[in-house]
């Protein structure tokens, strides 16, 4: 096999199509990319360079070589990342909406923290950004309508979509006894889950209503809960969001017509990380979490 650092000069010199920005790229002397570049054409018998004057240019064995080594050097740069991250002070990365955060993983991530001291999550929140955000986190707990190939999905549950609100609303508004009551009602949307209402009142039976003209939007399910929890109108929303509001009491099921949702949950994370100790670690918690939930506190 002929010389690394003769092959890393070469790939370097192709890439930037000039000895000396390889040189400043691999902090050597133009003559030693020179050098390098000579012995690995001698090693394989071949030139792998036209020079002319200040310019070079790859020959036919050269555009050989190139994406060969390019390919090797991309691998080996993406094997030894994944290690550093590996060990990179024990920090997982996930993302999370800000409402499940708040109202279910917050609760329960001290359980994590308990079994596996050695791991320390970190939370990336979002509102409105319903995709993976690749490469800058390690693993996500999402909504999923439509996958991607080079993403692993783990399923969590389905969501299912239901009405609440406050029990004064029920107790003291306009009438909420079936679903075509919700006429006279405030329809709280929240707009980055634009199929929840429509989806829920064709299932109802409700064909006449506008959710959007029914009532504000909010870009969380979060503020239209807080809303909803005040006595300001009826929103949707998965059970994960609510186990512990409707266990107090704060907010009730006006009548149970449960519609499911058109993405259910997963844990996500890129498929060549989905052996990581980290995530792996993180993954058999959480199922065995929604798996241990009482009827009704889990993600269905």
């Amino acid at each position: 096999m002929p010389s690394l650092s003769a092959l890393r000069a070469f790939e370097a010199a192709a890439r930037h199509g000039s000895f000396r920005s390889a040189a400043d790229e691999l902090n050597v002397t133009h003559s030693a990319i020179s050098h390098q570049v000579k012995a690995l054409e001698e090693n394989l018998g071949v030139p792998l360079f036209s020079r002319g004057g200040r310019a070079v240019r790859l020959t036919e064995e050269g555009r050989i070589l190139f994406p060969v080594l390019r390919e090797a050097f991309d691998g080996i740069v993406a094997g030894t990342d994944l290690l550093r991250r590996r060990q990179s002070g024990g920090t997982l990365t996930v993302q999370v909406y800000v409402t499940l955060a708040v109202r279910w993983l917050l609760p329960r991530l001290h359980g994590f923290a308990k079994a596996h001291n050695e791991v320390q999550v970190a939370l990336a929140t979002s509102y409105t950004d319903w995709d993976f955000a690749r490469g800058e986190v390690d693993a996500a707990i999402l909504f999923v309508e439509h996958r991607h190939a080079d993403l692993d999905y783990t399923p969590l549950g389905k969501a299912r979509l239901f009405p609440v609100c406050a029990p004064s609303l029920l107790e003291n508004g306009p009438r909420l006894r079936e679903p075509a009551d919700l006429r006279a009602h405030r329809l709280l949307n929240v707009y980055p889950a634009k199929h929840d209402w429509p989806d829920w009142l064709a299932a109802a039976g409700v064909t006449d209503l506008e959710p959007d003209l029914a009532g504000p939007r909010f870009d969380s399910y979060l503020l239209a809960l807080e809303e909803a929890a005040a006595g300001g109108g009826v929103s949707l929303t998965t059970q994960a969001f609510v186990a512990d509001d409707l266990a107090r009491g704060r907010l009730v099921i006006p009548f149970d017509l449960k519609v499911d949702s058109r993405a259910p949950w997963y844990l996500v994370c890129a498929k060549e990380r989905r052996n990581e100790p980290r995530i792996v670690k993180f993954r058999n918690w959480l199922l065995e979490t929604v798996g241990n939930e009482p009827d009704g506190s889990g993600f269905e």
